[in-house]
């Protein structure tokens, strides 16, 4: 990775975008005063919302840090599709005493506007899920100082962010936690994704970018492990999720390590989109039979998920994890990102000494 951007975090620690409230100006603020990559995640709100976060943060740290934006989504999905899984979903709205959300709430998640803005009020990073921004994006942001990475879950989606012109490509594994930031939705490659090892490999041999490694990573050796594979840093979500700073709702957090959730399944029931999440009723009862409307499904069941949450309802609720969330940490951010360094200092002299990782 180039110097420039590294010297942005002296830990090659990265803490992922997490939206819907989980990465908050103080979970940010800690990473990065701690020597990490702190993110805050635009995901889900206004562009005035997004601002007054970046505000707040910089109130916070005067380290560098970064935003995630979602790239709009092309209208493809069915509408009839989608008034089917309404009607199901029907028992969940009386249930829970909630109307269901207007999937037609907005598409494009105020993209122009949120990009407006970091233009006239630059960021040092600004990541992209869910595809790729024009050149003449990327050039913008350039242009006002800002490094830009872009979310890969294949080496062809890596190709497509090196022609953009971004600084870097977070390669994501099938492992991670949240939605899978591939570029097309397509149904009928849902579950193939490429395992983090065998991913970041491939991406650096197929592109000359620096690569960031996100995908169910939550000890400080299997950083070590993704650095020795070709990655310059890598991005860890679900780990930060259990941090007192993470705006989690307490019952996602306490599930990350409860044994009644013994596994993650990628499932469109939330959202319409694939994402990884804890196995819970709602998951189980309605998954097989979402559709690909994304953010359709993710308007019409937000009602219903918030709800949950404030009924103390675990199985309503959409639980994003990745797969090693049975990991999780309660630790303070920052006492998290020296903890991971320690682990991937000790890894490496592990390694060199020609012992095994812990």
């Amino acid at each position: 990775m180039s110097s420039a951007l590294t010297d942005l975090f002296p830990h090659p620690i990265v803490q992922a975008p997490m939206a819907g409230g989980v990465s908050v100006p103080k979970l940010a603020a800690a990473v990065c005063e701690a020597g990490g990559l702190g993110f805050l995640a635009a995901g889900y709100k206004t562009a005035d919302g997004m601002y007054e976060e970046i505000k707040q943060l910089r109130s916070l740290t005067g380290r560098p840090f970064g935003v995630n934006l979602f790239m709009p989504q092309p209208e493809y999905a069915d509408p009839a599709a989608i008034d089917v899984y309404a009607h199901q979903l029907a028992g969940e709205a009386s249930w829970y005493e909630a109307e269901l959300g207007d999937p037609e709430s907005g598409r494009d998640d105020g993209y122009e506007t949120k990009l407006a803005v970091l233009r006239d009020n630059p960021v040092p990073v600004v990541s992209f899920h869910f595809g790729t921004p024009s050149r003449e994006v990327v050039d913008a942001l350039h242009r006002v100082g800002t490094f830009v990475l872009v979310t890969a879950t294949t080496p062809d989606e890596a190709r497509a962010v090196e022609r953009a012109g971004a600084d870097a490509v977070i390669a994501q594994g099938i492992e991670a936690g949240g939605h899978q930031g591939t570029h097309r939705d397509i149904p009928e490659t849902d579950g193939s994704g490429i395992g983090l090892l065998s991913l970041v490999a491939q991406i650096r041999e197929t592109v000359s970018l620096p690569i960031i490694a996100a995908g169910g990573i939550m000890r400080g050796g299997q950083i070590a492990a993704v650095l020795a594979a070709g990655a310059s840093a890598a991005q860890l979500g679900t780990a930060f999720l259990a941090t007192a700073e993470s705006g989690a709702n307490a019952l996602h957090k306490q599930a990350l390590t409860n044994p009644l959730f013994v596994r993650t399944e990628l499932t469109r029931a939330f959202s319409g989109r694939p994402a990884r999440g804890l196995v819970n009723r709602f998951l189980r009862e309605h998954g097989p039979y979402a559709p690909a409307a994304y953010p359709e499904i993710h308007h019409l069941t937000s009602p219903l998920r918030k709800a949950a949450a404030k009924a103390g309802d675990a199985q309503g609720m959409a639980l994003w994890a990745g797969q090693g969330h049975w990991m999780a940490r309660e630790l303070p951010a920052g006492q998290l990102v020296e903890v991971l360094a320690g682990e991937l200092a000790a890894a490496r002299t592990a390694l060199s000494g020609g012992g095994g990782i812990r």
